[in-house]
């Protein structure tokens, strides 16, 4: 604290700037976790009931209880898109009067619009991690930049350059830098390591799609003209 109170104003603002940044950061990163946990969890009692169904409406009474996971949400906003497109849905079949069937299409373009809202949800907060592992550094070096010039302006005052005139000046400016690293390293790592998080998060969703056309039928092709007979 006497090392603090010693540093320049400009130094004092830097070192304020960077602890908030710090802190900020910290508390993104731990509510990213216990949200990215508990969404995990979910998503693989999901999926585990998924693979093991052997209809839609059994997963889909599941779905409507699984609150917390991306992939249930997917599931069950496909599902109930499906169910109230005409001629794209339940209400389409294959001409011969039996089963309803389902455009694979639609589907798709249903749950990559639902996926996209899901993962802009799970990157919420992110590009804070981002900036402030991006601007830190250089909010550090510019109050170890202005830590030098005052601490010049000082020998210049002192009318010596004395290793004893000199050092104490220059290390109070490089703590900004040593603060805009602490502030940046974390948060660098933070954004990666949830952006891995997301992407495999992505890929979840993307095998729901891929589990529900199994437990769908297909939609029927139609038959050439000249085939029948």
């Amino acid at each position: 604290m006497g090392l603090i109170g010693s540093l320049g104003v400009v130094s004092k603002v830097v070192l304020l700037l960077l602890f908030c940044f710090s802190v900020i950061s910290w508390a993104i990163m731990l509510y990213k976790w216990v949200a990215f946990r508990a969404a995990d969890a979910e998503d693989r009692r999901f999926m585990a009931v998924l693979s093991k169904a052997k209809d839609v409406d059994e997963v889909t009474r599941h779905a409507q209880r699984t609150t917390g996971s991306p992939c249930a949400k997917i599931f069950h906003g496909v599902v109930d898109r499906l169910g109230r497109a005409p001629g794209e849905s339940r209400e389409s079949h294959d001409g011969s009067g039996g089963a309803p069937v389902y455009d694979r299409h639609v589907m798709e373009r249903t749950a990559s619009h639902i996926a996209q809202g899901q993962i802009a949800k799970l990157e919420s907060f992110l590009p804070f991690l981002a900036t402030t592992g991006n601007i830190s550094p250089f909010v550090g070096l510019l109050g170890t930049v202005m830590g030098i010039i005052d601490s010049f302006r000082e020998i210049g005052t002192q009318g010596t350059a004395s290793i004893s005139a000199v050092a104490p000046g220059v290390s109070e400016a490089l703590i900004a830098t040593a603060a805009g690293l602490f502030a940046a390293i974390p948060a660098v790592i933070g954004y990666n390591y949830f952006l891995t998080r997301i992407r495999h998060t992505a890929f979840r969703m993307d095998s729901v799609v891929v589990e529900l056309l199994a437990l769908l039928p297909a939609k029927a092709k139609p038959v050439p003209v000249g085939a029948k007979g």
